[in-house]
């Protein structure tokens, strides 16, 4: 164990093997750090903070801070953090806001310069989170999503797996696995072929892939529709996530843009209720 002097580490912290703590760094009581972390140098870990084996955490760096919100916390929940993940200069990361739930970052993520992740948020596997990218509360990244530069998610969002979100993007509705976000229009604008192909899908996965996509996106049917074909129409293989994730989404999700006018992409249920043939259309 390597602690700088300067350091401010407290004796009810709990540091595992090979932990090396850079100058002017705070570790606050009730925080786990596993064996192997590198802290550089005023990079802090906050009460409440778990973190695995092998994270290295940057110059500046803030883990487990309060929610930011109106009126402050009383009572805060935790933040666990998994292993072989790097998080750099400046990022933050806050807790959940309930004593019982926690914000959970999985393992092998990029977190970059200046990124935000706020309470409650879940954020998986194998994710990149690139320069001052900014989540809100309660947002969940699945694995091996993207989130571009300066993209901001709104509050219970979800980033579908393998999905790639655009620079500067505004993410208000959920994006689905597999696809990518255009920053400018913020819309659907294919499938993520080149994270697809990285991630060892095949020839045959990717048709499928494209089938399921243009019954979704374009095909022209209703909402209602979709979801009653998907599940008969692929019943194995990666498409049948799409299915999975439409089924929990409670805020709509983002349309293609360019979709047919016919298509459509279903409002939040507060809108709709009541009338369920209702959609926002896309185009």
């Amino acid at each position: 164990m390597n602690i700088h002097p300067t350091a401010i580490v407290s004796p009810q912290a709990v540091l595992g093997r090979g932990i090396t703590v850079g100058p002017f760094c705070v570790i606050e009581s009730d925080v786990v750090i596993g064996d192997g972390c590198h802290l550089a140098a005023r990079s802090v870990v906050k009460s409440g903070t778990k973190m695995g084996s092998h994270n290295v955490v940057s110059e500046g760096a803030v883990l487990g801070g309060e929610p930011q919100v109106l009126p402050p916390a009383e009572k805060m929940g935790r933040l666990e953090i998994g292993s072989e993940n790097r998080i750099r200069e400046n990022v933050t990361i806050h807790r959940a806001l309930d004593p019982s739930t926690a914000t959970t970052v999985g393992d092998r993520n990029i977190l970059m310069v200046g990124s935000h992740v706020a309470h409650d948020c879940h954020i998986g596997s194998n994710v990149i989170m690139v320069n001052n990218t900014m989540l809100a509360g309660h947002v969940t990244v699945q694995d091996q999503a993207y989130v571009a530069g300066g993209a901001g998610v709104q509050q219970f969002c979800r980033v579908g797996r393998l999905a790639t979100v655009g620079g500067q993007a505004r993410l208000t509705k959920d994006l689905p696995p597999f696809v990518t976000m255009d920053g400018v229009t913020c819309t659907v604008v294919g499938l993520n072929l080149v994270g697809l192909r990285r991630a060892g899908y095949d020839r045959h996965d990717i048709r499928q892939l494209k089938d399921a996509y243009r019954l979704i996106y374009r095909s022209g049917l209703t909402w209602k529709e979709v979801l009653e074909q998907l599940p008969g129409a692929f019943t194995e293989g990666p498409a049948t996530e799409f299915y999975e994730f439409f089924a929990k989404g409670e805020r709509g999700f983002v349309p293609e843009r360019s979709a047919p006018v016919q298509a459509v992409v279903p409002l939040p249920a507060a809108e709709t209720e009541g009338n369920p043939e209702l959609h926002l259309r896309a185009g």
